[in-house]
C-alpha cells in the first residue's frame, strides 16, 4: 500500500462513491469543501479537459488563470499518474 492511501483518504474514497447524483455529489463536494477549494478542483478538471483537446499550456494557463507551472504537473498526472484522470475521462465521454 502506498503512503498516500491512509484510512482517512479510504474513508472520504468510500463516502464518495456512496453518493448516486450530480445534486448529492454537489451537496457533499459544498458541505466538506471551500468556495476557494471547490474553485481550484474545478479549475484543475478544466485543465485536464483542455489538455485532452490539445490546447497549449499557455492558452489554458489564460483560459483557467493558473500557472503554467501548476498545468505542467496536471499535464505529468495525467499521463503519469496513478491513471484516475484517465479513468474519469473514459467514465464521462460515455
Amino acid at each position: 500500500m502506498s503512503t498516500w492511501k491512509t484510512p482517512k483518504l479510504k474513508q472520504l474514497a468510500k463516502a464518495l462513491l456512496s453518493l448516486q447524483t450530480e445534486d448529492e455529489m454537489l451537496a457533499f463536494l459544498r458541505d466538506v469543501a471551500t468556495l476557494e477549494e471547490l474553485g481550484e478542483l474545478s479549475n484543475r478538471w478544466d485543465i485536464v479537459l483542455q489538455l485532452k483537446n490539445r490546447k497549449n499550456y499557455r492558452d489554458i494557463a489564460v483560459n483557467t488563470g493558473m500557472s503554467t507551472t501548476t498545468i505542467t504537473r496536471i499535464a505529468h498526472w495525467l499521463n503519469h499518474g496513478e491513471g484516475g484522470y484517465r479513468t474519469a475521462l473514459k467514465r464521462v465521454k460515455k
